[in-house]
């Protein structure tokens, strides 16, 4: 009786591990026809390339003078960012991003200079890192404007700066010649640089960004 017990504990234990060894298996990695890639345990992944633009609106003002390398920043998602006719990053969306240079008038040959880049944004409640190309402005000289994308490539990113005294934003800028992005004007006075809140920015990923759909 104890021979056949024992039998029966071991083809319910083999069946048991046949059938965890088969639920353990990875599923496929194959980009479906809408670009979304299985990930573990059957959800998906909408993959944002590197190229796409984020456009946000600041939360806060920043400046050349009023900021300091390193200063975090908030901003939301000015406009829904798309992937084959289906939003992933929704409008509105939390992002953060920081001051890589801010240099006061008289730092260097009397002029400002300021130059951005974004770190994170939130979608439906979770936080995803981003790798985008930076955004400069400085002025140079005797009011002399200029606005220069940094970053190489795809990692240029576009500035728009927004009405002095209104809530309304307003693109000021002409193309560079391929490659080369839009240049943007902000305000500045005493050749200082402000990016109020509200102001527009936007920036390119310089990496893939692989969001849970």
């Amino acid at each position: 009786m104890g021979v056949i017990m024992r039998a029966r504990a071991l083809v319910v234990a083999s069946v048991f591990l046949l059938a965890l060894a088969g639920c353990s298996k990875a599923p496929s990695q194959e980009a479906d026809a809408n670009g979304s890639v299985p990930s573990f345990f059957g959800s998906k992944q909408a993959i944002l390339p590197a190229g796409t633009v984020i456009t946000v609106r600041l939360g806060e003002s920043l400046g050349s003078k009023i900021s300091h390398n390193g200063q975090s920043f908030h901003a939301s998602v000015a406009e829904a960012v798309e992937n084959d006719g289906k939003v992933i990053i929704p409008e509105g969306s939390a992002v953060t991003g920081h001051v890589m240079d801010a240099v006061p008038e008289g730092r260097f040959k009397g002029a400002g200079r300021l130059r951005v880049v974004l770190d994170s944004v939130n979608i439906n409640g979770t936080d995803y890192d981003l790798q985008t190309g930076s955004v400069t402005r400085s002025v140079q000289g005797k009011g002399k404007r200029t606005a220069v994308m940094v970053g190489g490539g795809a990692g240029a990113g576009a500035l728009i700066g927004g009405l002095a005294g209104g809530g309304k934003g307003a693109l000021i800028g002409a193309a560079l010649g391929a490659g080369a992005g839009t240049a943007g004007a902000a305000y500045t006075g005493n050749k200082e640089i402000v990016l109020p809140a509200e102001s527009a920015l936007s920036f390119k990923l310089v990496q893939d960004l692989a969001v849970k759909i």
